[in-house]
């Protein structure tokens, strides 16, 4: 039976966690679109007899399709980039600030699309999804690359009749597939914009990746990637928890959890043991000690995301990072991000500590589009593209700013 919360909706923190949080068939779609493409072939061989594809837009296309801007999500990321948390949507938009009437990326004047990616736990064919046996693919589902993500990208493009994208822009995860479209399919592309990303994942990524990985697989309840039918609380959950506690400790900087944290105790809470007045009695209680509040704050997030993703999306998605390596087959990162010619606008987050900031330096100095390195200044560390709002929409405005430069001039040659 499915394990996914009744009537699917805004996150609860009552009761145990469900084996998964992935929206499932029959949940509601809240504003969720879906296009079947058919059967597709990975770049490992495989071929899904059909791929479902789910994705929502904003604002209207234009009659000759010119306006068309692709927002790629992240890791945990989804297609809600902007709206409220309801029916079929367990947390608000990520980007809500940025895209929006009037917003960075304004919906009265661009045609704005997010698609959830292959291997996702929103609506597009991922684990959770169904074979053609009627379970779930589970442990039977492929690897998959940023590659495929992007072909299952290009095939929606084509489904919706948008040719070229006036500007596609994404962070971390997103900027991957940004660089992949730029350099696979440069005449869609008129312009990018990545954040907080990498031309190819370096071997300190890929050691906590693996490290991620493991404390999930590790978990006995993963059992092997087939625990759908499992009940509320008898899911992996302490796997994916302790996954997640490791990569929030890159997504923050040093600096932030000092300042924020520093070795306070949680509320309520004695991380010491009391001083013994007396020697201690052999039926006395042994210790429990109390949470450092930082511990408190890893507890939380490791909760959240157990009632709004899935432990095999998390690996799926995480060995998708891990192979990425844009110059792979193309005569290295220098060689492919040589071919970039369009404007593309290269962010990076001065306090980042899982992409630090010489990778967007590495890709503004090699990529002939690129104008120069942005600097995003935040002492949140990775999550700052989902903090700083006011930078990020700067940057969004000068990326958008380059493409229409160049497309008057295009359009006037």
């Amino acid at each position: 039976m499915p394990s996914a919360p009744t009537g699917y909706g805004p996150l609860e923190y009552s009761g145990p966690p469900p084996a998964t949080a992935a929206w499932r068939e029959g949940d509601p779609p809240g504003e969720r679109r879906f296009l079947d493409l058919g059967p597709t072939r990975t770049e490992s061989g495989f071929v899904f007899p059909s791929v479902r594809v789910a994705y929502e837009t904003w604002g209207t296309l234009d009659a000759d399709g010119s306006n068309a801007v692709y927002v790629a999500h992240a890791l945990t990321g989804d297609s809600h980039v902007t709206g409220d948390a309801g029916p079929g949507h367990a947390t608000g938009g990520w980007w809500s600030g940025l895209v929006g009437p009037g917003r960075p990326i304004d919906t009265d004047r661009y045609f704005v699309v997010c698609a959830n990616v292959l291997g996702g736990c929103q609506g597009t064919t991922g684990p959770v999804s169904a074979a053609p046996d009627g379970r779930p693919w589970g442990s039977r589902f492929p690897t998959v690359t940023v590659g495929d993500m992007v072909e299952v990208e290009r095939a929606l493009s084509d489904r919706l009749g948008i040719d070229e994208w006036a500007l596609m822009l994404g962070p971390s995860l997103g900027g991957m597939r940004v660089l992949e479209w730029m350099v696979r399919y440069p005449e869609r592309v008129r312009g990018g914009l990545v954040l907080g990303s990498t031309a190819a994942v370096t071997a300190d990524q890929i050691g906590t990746h693996t490290a991620q990985i493991e404390a999930i697989r590790m978990d006995p309840k993963f059992r092997g990637g087939d625990y759908y039918d499992a009940a509320p609380g008898d899911g992996p959950h302490r796997g994916m928890g302790l996954a997640r506690r490791i990569a929030h400790l890159t997504y923050r900087s040093e600096t932030e959890l000092d300042l924020r944290f520093g070795r306070g105790a949680q509320t309520g809470e004695d991380p010491y043991p009391p001083e013994q007045t007396e020697p201690p009695h052999a039926d006395d209680m042994p210790f429990e000690r109390g949470r450092f509040a930082v511990e408190s704050y890893l507890d939380h997030h490791a909760d959240k995301l157990a009632r709004r993703f899935d432990a095999n999306t998390y690996i799926a998605l995480t060995e998708a990072m891990t192979l990425f390596d844009l110059g792979r087959g193309r005569g290295g990162v220098a060689s492919a991000l040589a071919t970039i010619h369009a404007p593309l606008t290269v962010v990076g987050i001065d306090s980042d500590r899982l992409f630090p900031l010489r990778l967007q330096s590495e890709l503004a100095e090699l990529t002939p589009g690129a104008d120069e390195l942005h600097v995003l200044r935040s002492p949140y560390g990775h999550d700052g593209f989902l903090v700083e709002d006011d930078q990020v929409g700067a940057f969004i405005a000068h990326g958008l700013q380059r493409v229409r430069s160049q497309y008057r001039g295009r359009r006037s040659a």
